[in-house]
């Protein structure tokens, strides 16, 4: 069963700037190209940094402000006013790059932006050299995939070829994304497969459980997590 990868949703025609550009080149860059933000990359295109429209605001949020007299001001005031004042991307970007592989999965692609909360990925191969971009749009376009392609997906690869149903045995339904799973296996083990295979096909929003089986194989901590109730775990 094929998993969608970064590389399959990314953009690769990257709009990106050097160290040395000027603020006012990299904000003709982002309205130019109807972006939010360009990789900061060197000679051999490895990726250094990114800036933002964000690193760009500060200048126009402080311009004109006194600088305040701290005797310690916290971090965030001191990178804002050195933003403030830069004027080339060295010193606007946000350094070091947060980047993923070409091959990651969208998984683990959104749960990465998710936990360094960025909106987007310098996309760079084993050398840390740009490929492409990825955003959270771009993570949603999974979820684009036709139901007749979800639908194949899990007919032949979740269950002809992993777990060795005949056909007619379960009846695949999608709408939407949402996939409907009826009929009757053998075990209950079987069908606690079924469901969590399913769950893992691109573009699978939701699977229902319509299942039955004839032998209970459920183990106790299931029946305990489930309630009693195997058939409804997945």
């Amino acid at each position: 069963m094929r998993t969608w990868q970064v590389q399959d949703v990314m953009t690769t025609d990257v709009a990106s700037v050097r160290e040395g550009t000027a603020y006012r080149e990299i904000v003709d860059v982002l309205t130019g190209r109807h972006v939010t933000a360009v990789p900061v990359v060197d000679g051999a295109r490895r990726v250094l940094g990114v800036v933002s429209e964000a690193d760009l605001m500060y200048k126009v949020e402080l311009l004109g402000q006194p600088r305040e007299r701290r005797i310690l001001p916290d971090r965030h005031r001191r990178e804002a006013r050195a933003k403030a004042d830069a004027t080339l991307a060295a010193d606007l970007m946000t350094a070091p790059p947060v980047t993923v592989a070409p091959d990651a999965t969208l998984v683990e692609a959104a749960r990465l932006m998710d936990a360094r909360d960025v909106k987007r990925l310098p996309v760079v191969d084993d050398l840390g050299r740009l490929l492409g971009i990825v955003t959270r749009g771009d993570l949603l376009k999974v979820h684009l995939r036709p139901d007749v392609d979800i639908r194949r997906d899990v007919v032949e690869e979740v269950l002809r070829r992993t777990l060795g149903v005949g056909d007619g045995v379960v009846d695949v339904t999608v709408h939407g994304g949402v996939v409907t799973l009826t009929g009757q296996l053998e075990r209950w083990s079987t069908v606690h497969l079924a469901l969590r295979l399913a769950r893992q096909v691109s573009g699978v929003v939701e699977v229902l459980d319509a299942l039955g089986y004839v032998i209970d194989d459920a183990p106790m901590s299931a029946l305990r997590l489930g309630g009693g109730t195997p058939a409804g775990i997945a």
